[in-house]
């Protein structure tokens, strides 16, 4: 069957904008395309939440060798079965539902009479391939996505890539060259009788071949007066998410009030500037004492992000701190309801951070951090009690909740999950087997922060309340009663309570149970001066190392758990216990052992009083200066011993800086693509950059710096991380960021140390402190030429449960051969070095001279 058969239409669209900059409703029909005959095709490889799979027409699009299909061609999968490509017709609202896209392909093409541009508004897809060139997906079918594409004269080729069995797709006219998304906003609530000084949140799209800049935003409330927001730069063909002011007095007696967006440009030769699009949004008015959402600009991005808030109802003593109780949604759940489902209370604040999305990140890895970015907001706004903190969750959220509470367990007097499943491990991935060869034990270790139960001496700091339905259909009473048995081993203080003949949501008292927040309310954190016996665990100290009065800054083996077990007796101030894979312990003197008070006359401390005494793993700590010394104490073992050691060195691994590659999506980073290389490349790492943001934006409500290196200011802002897109030879970015890594990369080869691969096939990821900055990292995506290069579109570092370690090679053949596809894998050292690091290697590797 010919491809030009299963072409829905001959689109012929006026469409007067897309090649220049022209007045915005200057021409265009309002044309809807939407394909109805397609091909689909499945069980061409296997996908599953782990940083490799195995894809035949994936393999395909990597060589250069895919062709556009027809009806019963066939492809033989990486198990050596073959599959056929088979005709769909898509149902009357549009999507096509089959099985075989629950691990498939569905293709349509487009035959256009011109070159033109449009917008690709698809929905139920992971990635999609027009022309070629990657987009990002929908997965969870929100209808967010309106991608600018752009239609050769002829046959144009879509290709989506789906996991959820359907998928959809629409092409556009749009009508302006740039113009807002009013279909993914993020807005404040506002507060009556109160002054806005907040942010908002839309999507704008540039349909255009150049990059926009000199933006505006204006916003109105209601009516009052403009206020106006500075637009970062819009890279071709793309879309942002753009934070916005928003400033005002609402009305005191409405509950909704208008707040109109113009998006402008100033030109040289008018006073006036270009208005190209317009649109208006409602915001809610609230009292302060209702439930209301507020925003604020992240850290981690740069991105405006909400958390919903039920505030305290006050009964009784004003005087009292208030508390403050942190409460994570399920999937699919919005934050603002999760707050919804629960009562006020009058001694506790409820906040509900949004996970990013409502799917989100599970509350792992940019959870995670949103999570404990909003705590700290939240606490310092709300003015909470911070030893009167607590967190719960339901589904989802319960995940969250054992896995917050397992990584920070001083952070919470008590946690509390509801229907919550333990780990990817326990509920997501049980059936499948692990990879148990030495790549895939070492690409294991860099996800074993999501290895809730190898912490799970942690909980033993907290009180914990376990809720659940005992017919729970989603999420297995199995996984409460797993860890029912696992904390009575050790744990005394845990209460349990199953629901008789309760599913999985039983209303909102599933969430808001009164014995739950009579439990948490009953519950403290202890001073640090308090804990005499300290046990910790952590899987990475860029994740969680710090436990009242001890930090494990540093590891042995990299993302091996590393435990410390202490006691302290303060009335001599000795501290003594075992260390598990620990290579650098601080020790926090001025709260483990505060000094003594003394008497008004008083000048110098006894030298008893002053006596400090360290012994770990059995051996005394020799020269222990006594605690009048400066705060903390830093231990750095070596060999079998400790000794005492000076502060290490920033430009040293620690939990200010660590690894391993998701570590670099953070502190505001900036994607910086290369332009020096062959055309193929250049295209590859724009286009790669762009993909990333997308994704970014689609599962984070991110908004990210996309930067050409000629752009980019190496000397400038940095303490910002990098995510830098080409090799050597093509990003002239990498000389300034990565001229002292020992991993070089270049047209047909790679360099780690002293061991060289060469070959125009090795797609490589690293990670690696950025010059200049004590805290920045530079994360690199690069390959030895334009296949390997193809090779990481589809690589799931995004993905929770999903990580690489600090550096990785893969060849081609990982798309049909799997962990025994990569080359090598590994962690550098505590010093940043491949030296003093950990690699394993697929097989032996060259030296170079």
């Amino acid at each position: 069957m010919k491809i030009h058969r299963i072409a829905p239409l001959l689109i012929c669209i006026t469409f007067g904008q897309a090649l220049g900059l022209e007045s915005p409703g200057s021409g265009g029909d309002d044309e809807r395309i939407r394909p109805r005959e397609w091909l689909v095709i499945g069980g061409i490889g296997k996908y599953r939440r782990a940083p490799l799979h195995t894809d035949a027409i994936e393999a395909q699009l990597v060589a250069g060798t895919w062709k556009p299909p027809e009806q019963g061609d066939t492809v033989a999968a990486p198990d050596g079965q073959a599959s056929l490509w088979q005709q769909a017709t898509a149902e009357d609202d549009g999507w096509i539902r089959d099985e075989t896209l629950r691990a498939g392909y569905a293709y349509t093409a487009v035959e256009s009479d011109r070159r033109r541009k449009m917008l690709l508004e698809a929905s139920g897809h992971s990635l999609v391939y027009v022309n070629g060139q990657p987009r990002g997906g929908d997965p969870y079918g929100t209808g967010w996505l309106r991608h600018p594409i752009e239609l050769k004269e002829g046959v144009n080729h879509l290709l989506f890539l789906c996991r959820r069995g359907h998928v959809r797709a629409e092409l556009v006219t749009p009508q302006r060259p740039v113009l807002f998304n009013a279909r993914d906003t993020t807005l404040p609530d506002l507060i009556r009788r109160s002054e806005a000084h907040s942010w908002g949140a839309i999507p704008v799209v540039n349909t255009t071949d150049a990059a926009i800049d000199g933006l505006t935003l204006e916003s109105r409330v209601a009516g009052g007066a403009a206020t106006q927001t500075r637009l970062p730069k819009i890279p071709p063909m793309s879309t942002r998410k753009m934070g916005f002011r928003i400033a005002g007095s609402p009305p005191t007696d409405v509950d909704e009030v208008n707040i109109d967006l113009r998006l402008l440009r100033s030109h040289p030769n008018s006073t006036k500037p270009a208005e190209f699009d317009t649109t208006s949004l409602k915001l809610r008015v609230r009292e302060p004492t209702q439930k209301h959402k507020r925003t604020f600009v992240s850290d981690i991005d740069g991105s405006v992000q909400y958390f919903a808030v039920t505030p305290m109802h006050t009964q009784g003593d004003e005087t009292i701190q208030p508390a403050l109780v942190l409460t994570l949604h399920g999937a699919g759940v919005e934050a603002m309801g999760q707050a919804n489902a629960y009562d006020h209370k009058n001694w506790a604040h409820i906040v509900a951070p949004t996970n990013r999305r409502p799917y989100g990140f599970d509350w792992e890895d940019w959870g995670r951090w949103d999570a404990l970015e909003v705590l700290a907001i939240a606490e310092q706004q709300l003015g909470t009690d911070p030893r009167r903190t607590y967190l719960t969750g339901h589904s989802m959220g319960g995940h969250g909740t054992w896995h917050l509470g397992s990584l920070f367990p001083d952070r919470f007097a008590a946690i509390a999950p509801s229907a919550g499943w333990t780990s990817f491990r326990s509920y997501v991935i049980a059936a499948d087997s692990p990879d148990t060869s030495p790549i895939g034990r070492m690409l294991r270790r860099a996800a074993s922060p999501s290895d809730t139960l190898s912490r799970s001496r942690n909980f033993a700091a907290s009180g914990i309340y376990i809720l659940h339905g005992d017919k729970d259909d989603n999420v297995p009473v199995t996984e409460a009663r797993t860890m029912r048995s696992h904390l009575a081993e050790f744990h005394t203080d845990f209460a349990y309570y199953e629901q008789p003949n309760a599913g999985h949501w039983w209303g909102d008292q599933c969430v808001d149970w009164p014995p739950l927040f009579d439990f948490l309310r009953h519950h403290s954190i202890p001073a640090d001066r308090e804990v005499l016996h300290l046990q910790f665990a952590t899987s990475s100290p860029a994740v969680s190392a710090t436990h009242h009065w001890a930090t494990i800054a540093a590891q042995i083996k990299p993302l091996e758990v590393s435990s410390v077990d202490l006691l302290l007796d303060p009335t001599g101030c000795r501290i003594s216990g075992t260390t598990q894979n620990v290579s650098r312990l601080s020790i926090d003197l001025g709260q483990a052992c505060p000094q003594p008070n003394s008497e008004p006359d008083d000048t110098v401390a006894s030298a008893e009083s002053d006596a400090l005494f360290v012994q770990l793993d059995g051996c005394g700590v020799e020269n222990v200066p006594g605690r009048l010394a400066t705060s903390p104490l830093w231990l750095q073992k070596t060999g079998d011993s400790w000794r005492i050691t000076p502060k290490p060195a920033l430009s040293q691994k620690g939990p200010h800086r660590y690894g391993p590659l998701k570590e670099a999506f953070n502190r505001r980073f900036v994607l910086v693509y290369g332009t020096q290389g062959t055309p193929q490349e250049n295209e590859w790492a724009f286009a790669k950059a762009r993909l990333d943001a997308e994704t970014f934006w689609y599962r984070a409500n991110g908004s990210v710096d996309i930067l050409a290196d000629h752009e980019f200011d190496t000397a400038a802002e940095t303490d910002r991380s990098v995510i830098l897109y080409g090799h050597a030879n093509s990003n002239s970015a990498w000389n300034t960021l990565l001229a002292d890594s020992p991993v070089q990369v270049s047209r047909d080869l790679v360099t780690i140390g002293e061991h060289e691969l060469t070959g125009g096939g090795l797609a490589c990821l690293f990670v690696r402190p950025r010059p200049g900055s004590d805290i920045a990292l530079v994360g690199v995506v690069t390959g030895t030429g334009i296949r390997s290069m193809r090779l990481t579109n589809t690589l799931p570092y995004f993905v929770s449960g999903v990580a690489y370690p600090d550096c990785i090679v893969l060849g081609e053949d990982v798309l049909t051969k799997g962990s025994s596809g990569v080359m090598v894998a590994g962690f550098f050292g505590n010093d940043w070095s491949a030296t003093h690091g950990e690699f394993v290697w697929q097989s032996s590797p060259a030296k170079h001279e």
